[in-house]
């Protein structure tokens, strides 16, 4: 039988439902996969096993009454550290930040909440969220469950790194530049990043959104059900629509695809990723779809002045830091952000036009295609210990050309496990789709998991 901490979420709500497995036996087999994983992996913040055992037994109780909360009732989940919980701090990676515990909960912890879910602890992320990496000045290193050297990627880290290690089967990114589906593609989950406002988030900023890492894309569809519910709390939020998110089966016969194998600007995917997300497209075609190439869109003056924008966004909350926290920000972090302390007025804002470049961009190169494929990140997993693949503060954003673009085009894109490097580390394939069709993404990463076949063995941590 499969360990407990390896089951769905569907299957774990079924068995519940037939009083073949309690909440609390759960959660227990959960708890005792972090007890023996975390030592190593680092993937957690505050976990909290106290009340992750007590939500449970209210679970049970629940159950046993045949009166759910919701869909997800006594499922563990973790949060991510920058989504509010209520009596926890909130350091956002950072050990600049002071510490004082959230008043509510945000939007997406609320919504899993009172669906009845079982909260295990916050999720690590970097400084400030700005890393696609696990670095952070406050949290432990976070690591790789494929191989220890490597990074779960960022900023949703420990989301990563906890779902690939079997830490329950739901877990809760952000996203604004690829922060849930990097980690998703190298961790070798679904990660999806909804259409902007899908997804009530507090606070809401242009490109934020908070999507589901799961295993498997019927549990991110069963995630989705609940947090895509409405809450006034951000202004930018969709209007509430009945989606059927369990209806995940699609014919693929007739789709025209577009195949991106290069973002136009930033690094160069290497080859094995090239090979992979190619083979899937053939898998594809060999379906019925109709495959074309997909000509890149992104130029470097897009991407250096999103960088410009978002370096002043930060220097300008660093720069009222007490010198002694400002001294705390992780170097990597601190030096990104003064650079901007020489841009001009018309730099930054030249900068900040670039969001919206990209968003026309993306819009007209998608038109004609039902879909749109491409590699999640141009390189598998790199070094933990760095900040990001260049190592180097004035060249940042080199491996986000494939993810960034959708989130200011406000697209729904979806990470999904595609293929293993000869070393074994995961590559993930991207499904982009239009505006708003957050459903039909998920039914062809669908699609892509029944032709892909079974993914290989989730890792035990090793060197």
């Amino acid at each position: 039988m499969t360990d407990l901490a390896d089951q769905s979420a569907t299957d774990l709500v079924a068995a519940y439902r037939r009083r073949a497995l309690s909440p609390v036996e759960v959660t227990e087999a959960v708890l005792a996969r972090i007890e023996a994983r975390e030592p190593a992996l680092h993937a957690l913040y505050l976990p909290d096993p106290a009340g992750a055992r007590a939500a449970a037994r209210l679970s049970e109780a629940r159950w046993r009454e045949g009166a759910p909360a919701g869909p997800i009732d006594g499922v563990p989940i973790t949060i991510k550290e920058n989504i509010a919980t209520r009596g926890t701090p909130m350091p956002l990676g950072t050990a600049a930040s002071t510490l004082v515990p959230a008043e509510e909960d945000a939007p997406p912890a609320a919504r899993v909440r009172e669906a009845g879910a079982v909260i295990l602890g916050k999720t690590t992320m970097p400084d400030y969220g700005m890393l696609s990496s696990s670095l952070s000045s406050v949290h432990p290193l976070t690591r790789n469950p494929w191989k220890l050297d490597r990074t779960p990627g960022g900023s949703s880290s420990g989301a990563g790194a906890a779902g690939a290690a079997g830490y329950g089967p739901l877990h809760i990114g952000t996203d604004i530049g690829g922060s849930v589906r990097l980690p998703a593609g190298w961790c070798g989950l679904v990660g999806l990043k909804p259409s902007l406002g899908r997804v009530p988030i507090d606070p809401p900023y242009p490109g934020r959104v908070a999507g589901p890492m799961t295993r498997s894309v019927a549990d991110a569809a069963l995630l989705m059900s609940v947090l895509a519910r409405p809450d006034a709390r951000d202004a930018m939020s969709l209007p509430p629509a009945e989606i059927g998110w369990a209806g995940l089966e699609r014919e693929v016969r007739g789709l025209r695809l577009g195949l991106m194998l290069e973002a136009g600007a930033g690094l160069a995917p290497e080859p094995e990723v090239v090979a992979a997300v190619t083979a899937a497209a053939r898998a594809f075609e060999r379906a019925g779809a109709i495959v074309e190439p997909f000509a890149p869109f992104l130029t470097r003056a897009m991407l250096d002045g999103l960088d410009r924008f978002w370096r002043m966004r930060a220097w300008a909350e660093m720069r009222h830091l007490p010198p002694e926290r400002l001294a705390k920000v992780l170097p990597f972090i601190r030096a990104w952000a003064e650079a901007a302390a020489a841009l001009s007025g018309p730099d930054v804002f030249e900068g900040g036009e670039q969001m919206m470049v990209i968003r026309r961009a993306a819009v007209r190169a998608c038109q004609g295609f039902d879909y749109v494929l491409s590699p999640t990140a141009p390189i598998p997993a790199f070094a933990a210990a760095l900040p990001c693949p260049t190592d180097d503060p004035a060249r940042p954003f080199e491996h986000i050309g494939f993810t960034v673009p959708f989130n200011f085009s406000e697209q729904p894109a979806v990470s999904v496990h595609c293929a293993m490097t000869g070393d074994g580390l995961p590559i993930g394939l991207q499904i982009i789709g239009r505006r708003f069709d957050d459903l039909g993404v998920l039914q062809l990463a669908h699609a892509w998991e029944r032709l892909r076949g079974e993914p290989p063995h989730w890792p035990e941590p090793r060197a």
